[in-house]
């Protein structure tokens, strides 16, 4: 199924939401018939092609399937292109694996899969604006949703967002003194969360950029570790056993989701094996003649809290931006734990455009941090050529790479009533901030977690499940692309 995705961006024109490149190629093994005569292609009314050879058969000729691993490991375009056959990650994979499930159980087999969906809270905003819904009824009724086509469990994203936060802060509190003590490259930190801008670096700036970007993974990622490695534990299963379902705000975490590095090569099971997006959920509900209003609420599952633990929350936000709010978090922990400034505050400035703002933390008089947040390819580019040329002054910048942040992702429901982006993407972050707000150091989830399956805050679990490792892609010049 061919997809949308939310930051292609061609090398030879900078801009936003632009169309994908031209330039996506896909080598193949082409097999060369023997027979020296003329050969002619004829599109069948189907839509096949044919090869039918001058006094000789007609062949089938196969179609070539681009999946996005090929697109992670080619240069020629920065994410994926419209075109892209997504085959494990399509509206189609979901509900066939679904279908699967339930005719196995019919059957009376049990050899089918655990399906668990992880909901993350900006598709579940976008999806409350469509709907007419509160957040918390939206994620209730998506919940019944999934649960009426066959899923076991539905799972917020919370535990795992905190501890992306937590990693990171600790990840940039390191940086922060390795810097001090002569170590190069170490600031400014970027954040790793956004696809888009990670792929972007990777095929663009290569070597030059990675060693700036920060190392923990996504919420995504990190819920793809729970869910295989520990929630499958709970239940007595192995990772491959289960079908893990994220629904998230951007194409992008298809991509992301793809990564060799969330591959599990012994068990053959990736992390997350298929990620859903809110607009995508939109064209289901329309394809079945239904509104998610339609379905009954049920309830989204606790597995990793206590049982005595106070549950009556259903979701929840974080301080700062609508894409997780981590120059928010790091900047609090980073003065905190650096500085001994308990009572920080990140007061963002915009500089010359909205989607670029930057803060610092001051004390008599005196500059300790800066930060910034830079969201859209522009200002991307931006901040890159300023470290090029090495007149960047900042210590932490939350680099996403949507214009105004996750809540516009190039997923997400547009606009019912003609609104522009930027006015729905404020009334989304507006109810974004109205959500009860988790304390990442005070989950005592995470703070269990931490203990139970991970042993310690810094042991080699705790490395293996919240770090990851980015890759330089280095630049094909295939005779396809060249411009005449």
């Amino acid at each position: 199924m061919a997809s949308r995705f939310s930051g292609a961006l061609q090398l030879t024109t900078l801009d936003d939401f632009i169309t994908p490149s031209q330039e996506c190629i896909k080598p193949v093994e082409i097999k060369k018939n023997k027979v020296k005569t003329g050969t002619k292609i004829k599109i069948q009314d189907d839509g096949t092609y044919t090869e039918v050879l001058e006094g000789g058969p007609t062949t089938k000729l196969e179609k070539v399937e681009i999946t996005l691993a090929d697109c992670l490991a080619c240069s020629g375009c920065i994410t994926s292109a419209e075109s892209v056959l997504v085959t494990q990650q399509s509206q189609e994979e979901l509900l066939k694996v679904f279908k699967e499930k339930m005719d196995k159980q019919k059957a009376g087999e049990s050899n089918f899969k655990h399906i668990v969906v992880s909901l993350s809270i900006q598709p579940i905003l976008s999806l409350a604006e469509r709907y007419k819904l509160s957040p918390d009824e939206t994620a209730l009724k998506l919940s019944g949703y999934f649960k009426s086509m066959g899923a076991d469990v539905v799972l917020d994203m919370t535990v795992a967002e905190d501890f992306s936060l937590i990693e990171s802060a600790k990840e940039f509190v390191e940086r922060y003194k390795a810097s001090k003590e002569g170590s190069k490259n170490q600031l400014p930190m970027l954040a790793s969360s956004c696809p888009g801008w990670v792929c972007y670096a990777e095929k663009t700036h290569g070597n030059f950029i990675l060693p700036y970007i920060g190392v923990t993974k996504s919420p995504q990622q990190i819920m793809g570790s729970l869910v295989k490695y520990h929630f499958a534990d709970l239940k007595g299963l192995s990772p491959e056993q289960l079908y893990h379902i994220t629904l998230m705000p951007c194409y992008d975490k298809k991509l992301e989701a793809s990564r060799e590095d969330f591959y599990n090569s012994l068990k053959e099971t990736r992390d997350v094996d298929c990620v859903i997006t809110a607009i995508e959920i939109e064209q289901m509900l329309t394809q079945q003649g239904k509104e998610l209003n339609d379905f009954d609420e049920a309830e989204i599952d606790k597995p990793f809290q206590e049982q005595d633990q106070e549950n009556s929350t259903i979701l929840l936000g974080h301080k700062g931006s609508g894409s997780g709010g981590y120059a928010n978090f790091i900047f609090e922990y980073a003065a905190k734990n650096l500085f001994q400034l308990p009572n920080a505050k990140l007061e963002l400035k915009s500089l010359r455009n909205p989607d670029f703002q930057e803060a610092t933390l001051e004390k008599d008089g005196e500059i300790l941090l800066r930060f910034a947040v830079a969201n859209g390819f522009r200002n991307i580019q931006n901040l890159v050529q300023k470290l090029k040329r090495g007149k960047s002054p900042y210590d932490y910048v939350e680099v996403m790479a949507c214009p105004i942040g996750c809540l516009n992702g190039g997923a997400q429901i547009r606009s019912q009533d003609g609104a522009q982006p930027r006015e729905l993407a404020a009334k989304l972050e507006n109810e974004y901030h109205k959500l009860p707000h988790s304390d990442p150091e005070l989950n005592p989830t995470v703070q269990k977690l931490y203990k139970s399956w991970l042993d310690s805050e810094n042991s080699d679990k705790a490395q293996s499940f919240f770090h990851t490792q980015y890759h330089e892609i280095e630049k094909m010049n295939p005779s396809i692309s060249i411009k005449w």
